[in-house]
């Protein structure tokens, strides 16, 4: 009995973070790059991506695991240009309600000093809640609502555009999703990787787009911690953070605008 036990355990174990999930791989560019394995990390010393220490996910928005899962810098860089696609894939995820952002933040000088510390992230992409509140709630479990849900099944990939004339560097780029499913029980899973812009862009975000993780949020938001299940609350949601940089082309429409 006690070798079913042990043999039980890892298994157990498997199915116990099943719920959560990681990126697993990248497209950048339209090159593939394997993302940190973390149930067998000796498949992939060398990689893009911060190597994370656990699938588990991050409880507070003030925990510094927040900006990157706790990970640290990875042995390989991306390379890519501005207006290039960055593809991230999830092997597996299963939550439909949250809001996803990716998110890119200029190191001052090798990836190796970078850390991601202070007001420097700016948010690239996003996708948040689509419901009418009347057939479609805020804990509605198919992609007519979060953006999210659309993770679940399928490629389980999200695309996203590098800034039109981001200025060259070494950036770190930031996948995050926050998991709503349970009532005022936030869950924070982000993973970041390295990545070289290359050309000679000299757009870079002001500082109304800049802010820093942890930092953009607070555990007690309304938009973070809420009851999802009461459908009596406004069937709307706020994302989180500043609003997303295009780069030139977020110039363009702000000139437009004006």
């Amino acid at each position: 009995m006690l070798v079913s036990s042990m043999i039980l355990a890892p298994i157990l174990l498997v199915t116990g973070v099943a719920a959560h999930g990681a990126v697993t791989s990248y497209s950048i560019a339209g090159t593939n790059y394997p993302g940190y394995q973390g149930f067998s990390p000796g498949n992939s010393p060398n990689v893009i991506q911060w190597q994370w220490p656990d699938y588990n996910p991050t409880l507070t928005a003030t925990d510094s695991k927040v900006r990157c899962n706790g990970g640290r810098s990875a042995t390989l860089s991306a390379t890519a240009a501005p207006g290039d696609t960055i593809t991230a894939t999830w092997q597996q995820w299963t939550h439909s309600q949250g809001p996803v952002m990716v998110w890119m933040y200029k190191c001052s000088g090798a990836f190796s000093s970078c850390d991601g510390s202070g007001a420097g992230w700016f948010k690239i992409d996003e996708g948040g809640f689509h419901g009418d509140g009347t057939t479609v709630f805020l804990d509605t479990e198919t992609g007519s609502g979060w953006d999210i849900a659309k993770l679940v099944g399928g490629n389980k990939s999200w695309s996203s555009k590098i800034p039109a004339g981001l200025a060259p560097g070494n950036y770190l780029v930031r996948h995050e999703l926050i998991a709503l499913h349970q009532a005022r029980n936030p869950q924070w899973y982000a993973e970041c990787a390295q990545i070289v812009i290359t050309g000679s862009g000299t757009a870079q975000p002001d500082s109304s787009y800049k802010t820093s993780i942890p930092g953009y949020a607070g555990d007690n938001d309304s938009n973070i911690r809420f009851n999802i299940n009461d459908h009596s609350l406004p069937q709307t949601y706020r994302m989180p953070g500043p609003a997303v940089y295009k780069g030139t082309a977020s110039k363009r429409a702000e000139t437009f605008s004006a």
